[in-house]
């Protein structure tokens, strides 16, 4: 028998429905990795019903990670100090597709381009923070955990569940990744983190196999570190059914045309009814990090992620979700203003970040950077504190009134969502 027709006929001997067994999550499902079942518990199909009448927004976080230029993304084409910084990598006026008479999206990312014409695209300019880190990492986990220079030990996705949801519900939070972001690390929530949903695989190094293979035999935690892998574990578990056929049954709906990169995943849950509100996807095979040669990678990897997004946003329209669900676009810093002897661009500071969505109040936001006022060695100075744009999904998008319980600080939003 296989994983998903023993997650199927777990939930029928239960009397539950597989869509009401997606809709509250597993957490009585104890679906091992390799395969071990015992039963549902009687409570099961009452709570379904308890979370299927209280539903909410769904957003998802996509990270472009790898440092993506903000400067031939949505290019400031009618700004002459680009071209002198970038006599040979800036975007010339006619490889632009305009949105205006001074910016305009790089003309490969049509997708982009064409949720901006609906009206689905809020554009934040010159995003960042104060003592910027050129580092990858460093910087990634300042937007991670919304704290910058602080030693965070949580996420701010992470917090912002526990705000929104301090019980803990189940499978509330979901990170589609190999690995765990510190993005979604919670107190009050265990995130589903699954890379290939069939299989429900995550990256682990071989020396560590046989540790986590002996996590699921009713160890008792030891230390804070060994609790959150038992915790981690039994997360797995307990979703990898759920996971599974919702995407067996998303590979009967889908339409094979469209090009989704991970997002496809999250549209799998989406339509089965999975009681996430909180996805992060971080992009995987990143062609961003480009000191050599950066036009033609970057510019076939701003199509790939543009073409997702708006694929992405044709799937939410076929299910009726399109008000409901929105997407943050980001990456952990952007380029240094001009470009370097290998025609490429190196680690920067401030970046252009993007909200799309149908309750989006598309437009720009924010006072673009200056391109000769330059900072921290010919770099951008950032006009607007990230931690804004977060204040501004928590309030305004998910509607938590106060999101200086999450950042710690009050942050006043921005107005993206009407």
């Amino acid at each position: 028998m296989t994983m998903t027709n023993r997650g199927r006929r777990l939930c029928e001997a239960s009397g539950v429905s597989r869509r009401d067994a997606l809709k509250i999550g597993a957490r009585g499902i104890a679906l091992g990795l390799a395969g071990a079942v015992s039963p549902l518990p009687p409570l099961f199909g009452a709570a379904s019903k308890a979370v299927a009448a209280t539903p909410g927004k769904i957003l998802v976080v996509f990270e472009w990670f790898g440092g993506y230029d903000g400067l031939s993304t949505f290019v400031p084409y009618s700004n002459d100090a680009l071209y002198r910084h970038r006599p040979n990598l800036g975007v010339r006026e006619a490889d632009v597709l305009k949105v205006d008479e001074h910016f305009g999206f790089q003309k490969s990312m049509l997708g982009m381009h064409r949720l901006w014409n609906d009206g689905n695209v809020a554009v934040i300019h010159g995003a960042g923070y104060d003592q910027p880190s050129f580092s990858h990492f460093t910087s990634a986990s300042y937007w991670h955990t919304g704290a910058p220079n602080s030693g965070e030990e949580y996420g701010w996705y992470g917090r912002t569940a526990d705000a929104l949801d301090p019980s803990g519900t189940p499978n509330y939070l979901v990170n589609i990744s190999a690995t765990q972001s510190l993005a979604v690390r919670a107190r009050q929530h265990v995130p589903v983190v699954f890379d290939q949903p069939s299989a429900f695989t995550r990256a682990v190094f071989h020396p560590q196999q046989s540790f986590v293979d002996h996590l699921g035999t009713g160890q008792e935690a030891r230390t804070s570190a060994h609790k959150f892998l038992l915790d981690v574990n039994r997360s797995a578990r307990d979703a990898s059914a759920l996971v599974s056929q919702a995407w067996d049954n998303y590979n009967r709906t889908r339409n094979p045309d469209l090009r989704l990169l991970d997002l496809d995943k999250v549209v799998a849950l989406i339509e089965n009814d999975f009681p996430a509100r909180l996805y992060y996807v971080r992009l995987q095979g990143s062609l961003f990090d480009t000191h050599v040669n950066q036009e033609s990678p970057h510019n076939r990897q701003v199509q790939y992620c543009s073409d997702a997004v708006w694929a992405f946003f044709e799937e939410m329209k076929r299910l009726g979700k399109q008000d409901e669900v929105a997407v943050f676009i980001h990456s952990e810093f952007g380029r240094r203003v001009p470009e370097n002897t290998n025609l490429g661009t190196d680690h920067g500071t401030a970046n252009v970040s993007f909200v799309v969505g149908g309750g989006v109040q598309g437009g720009q936001y924010s006072t673009p950077p200056s391109l000769t006022e330059l900072v921290h060695g010919d770099n951008l100075q950032h006009t607007v504190d990230f931690r804004r744009v977060y204040a501004s999904l928590i309030e305004e998008f998910l509607g938590h009134p106060d999101s200086e319980k999450v950042l710690g600080e009050k942050m006043k939003t921005l107005g993206l969502f009407a």
